[in-house]
């Protein structure tokens, strides 16, 4: 059995060389400490652990390296203008402020540094019984997988490297591999860990410790999420049916697993230590307000935080459906603009704070008046012309517990997320979908999400074009905000069509009698951009100017 060790014991050594700024740099002197590391089991075990810790573990801030893509897409927009964000939707992603570009890029190669130094290794450690290195060295083979799969639906094919380097040699100027080969390296690590790890968390030693570890299921969610990739538009252009058939089998083999199951509530499935939905998470409990990126980025002054910088935007809004199961599009839907949340998708009032709901025990006011006749504007609380306040008119629930409040010790669970059954279920729905149409196997994947939501089935019927649009709805509201968003839109190769449209937001007048007036506006200083050659990152720079011609840069850049 192998001896369980927290993720958060790093030890010196690792730490040593792992925050180099060049992932090819070569530290002389470490190679002798290594080879110390490696006599010994324990420091051995807390090596392969630290591989963990360089994955992408939080949703927050980007320049953190954590997740937030909404911001690039049509669900939010960055109030303060953040320089990572401002980059990334001027179409600047050369610009050194674009911490999802070059941030990721050295961190990724510093998690397959690690993890091959791991592999390279632990043949020379004496291993116990109170170990199994079959595990550590699939959770290595798992993690490398993850952490190209993270470079390739950036950059495409990348610099593969698969061997420890050797920390004396000088820096070498190497190419690029193809998409292909990249897919194909990805793909061989992830079925050899399938063979090596436990399927479920479960399985694993001391299991109530090991939600955030590697199994066979979360290499099997991995698996079927590169091959989704794979199938897309964007790697697909001429729509192979058996890219999308093998798609569809790899989360069939989840789902015929039967080992997972949805969380009975939307409303939970963040927010739980525990869930027959998780197939692999990042524990988050404990979160407070002080310090946190709650309090820092989330959370507007009116409520004690230190500024709003990220605000839903009306374009995402407007994707949830009346709780009839219609478009708000729909004329038959009952949807009143006077009266815009009344009657939506339940998943609508989990993820979203608009004007007047209850928060924390008052109403949130962003209303604001017409001119008296001194020309004089009456701001609601939570709205004005601060740059900390809303720019939208909404505030974003889903990450934010209500326990974290100004004032408060209290905590709150909101675990980072990598994989969930509903992933599984929506990612088969719409392989299938593009293999063989609308069968009753996608209407069942897709109701049961949304029968999980409390929303009516899909109309029977539909076309294989329309359910495409139900399937991509779906996923927009199911997974708002989780940092799923920007990855669809550059599969399904619709960037100028979503990204680039007008970033809309509410503007509420409050009324003399006291009721409200809503109208839709255009966000024009939030504008985005999106061109072709945004559909994959560039190189950063500072790679390419250490190269000698080997390492070629992406078109369009």
């Amino acid at each position: 059995m192998k001896k369980i060790i927290s993720l958060l014991l790093l030890i010196t050594i690792t730490a040593s060389y792992s925050c180099k700024k060049d992932f090819l740099q070569r530290d002389v002197g470490i190679q002798s400490d290594l080879e110390e590391v490696f006599k010994d089991p324990l420091l051995a075990s807390r090596f392969g652990d630290f591989t963990y810790t360089l994955s992408i573990t939080d949703y927050g801030r980007l320049s953190g390296y954590k997740g937030m893509t909404s911001q690039f897409t049509d669900e939010s927009i960055a109030n303060n203008g953040q320089i990572e964000v401002a980059a990334m939707n001027t179409g600047q992603f050369l610009d050194p402020g674009a911490s999802d570009v070059t941030g990721i890029y050295s961190q990724m190669y510093r998690g397959i540094r690690n993890a091959n130094l791991m592999l390279s290794n632990m043949g020379k450690t004496p291993w116990t019984e109170l170990y199994n290195p079959n595990y550590i060295k699939g959770e290595q083979l798992y993690l490398r997988a993850y952490f190209y799969f993270e470079l390739l639906r950036r950059f495409g094919g990348v610099v593969l490297l698969t061997e420890a380097q050797d920390f004396t040699e000088a820096s070498t100027d190497l190419s690029r591999a193809s998409y292909d080969e990249t897919l194909a390296l990805i793909l061989k690590d992830i079925e050899e860990s399938i063979k090596l790890l436990p399927l479920t968390n479960s399985d694993w030693p001391n299991s109530a410790a090991q939600s955030n570890r590697a199994t066979g299921a979360a290499a099997m969610a991995l698996k079927a999420r590169a091959l989704l990739f794979d199938a897309s538009p964007l790697n697909n252009p001429d729509g192979d049916v058996s890219k999308w058939k093998k798609a569809s089998a790899a989360s069939k083999a989840i789902i015929d697993l039967n080992k997972f199951s949805l969380e009975a509530n939307y409303a939970n499935v963040l927010t739980v230590a525990n869930s027959s939905e998780y197939i692999r998470i990042w524990p988050r409990g404990g979160r407070g307000f002080i310090g946190t990126y709650l309090s820092d980025f989330l959370i507007p002054t009116s409520y004690g935080g230190a500024q709003s910088n990220l605000s839903p935007l009306q374009n995402h809004v407007d994707l949830y459906e009346m709780a009839n199961g219609k478009p708000i599009t729909d004329p038959t839907s009952g949807y009143n603009p006077q009266n815009p949340y009344v009657n939506r998708d339940p998943r609508f009032y989990v993820n979203i704070l608009y004007n007047n709901v209850t928060w924390q025990g008052r109403p949130v006011q962003t209303w604001q008046t017409e001119p008296n006749a001194q020309g004089i504007v009456t701001y609601g609380t939570d709205i004005s012309s601060a740059t900390s306040i809303t720019k939208t008119s909404y505030y974003l629930k889903r990450l934010w517990p209500e326990t974290s409040r100004s004032g408060s010790n209290a905590s709150a669970l909101l675990n980072y997320v990598f994989y969930r059954y509903a992933e599984v279920l929506l990612n088969y729905a719409e392989a299938l979908n593009e293999e063989s149409g609308p069968t009753g196997d996608v209407y069942n994947a897709v109701n049961a999400i949304r029968l999980r939501a409390k929303m009516p089935a899909l109309p029977v019927g539909l076309t294989q074009a329309q359910m495409r649009d139900r399937i991509r709805n779906e996923r927009a509201v199911e997974f708002a905000f989780e940092d799923m968003r920007w990855w669809d839109i550059l599969r399904w190769k619709k960037g100028a069509e979503i990204v680039a449209q007008p970033m809309k937001g509410m503007k509420v007048i409050k009324n003399a009698n006291g009721t409200f007036t809503y109208s839709v506006v255009e966000l024009p200083a939030f504008s985005k951009v999106f061109n072709d050659q945004m559909y994959l990152y560039p190189i950063p720079r500072s790679e390419m100017n250490k190269t000698s011609g080997a390492l070629k840069q992406n078109p369009g850049w």
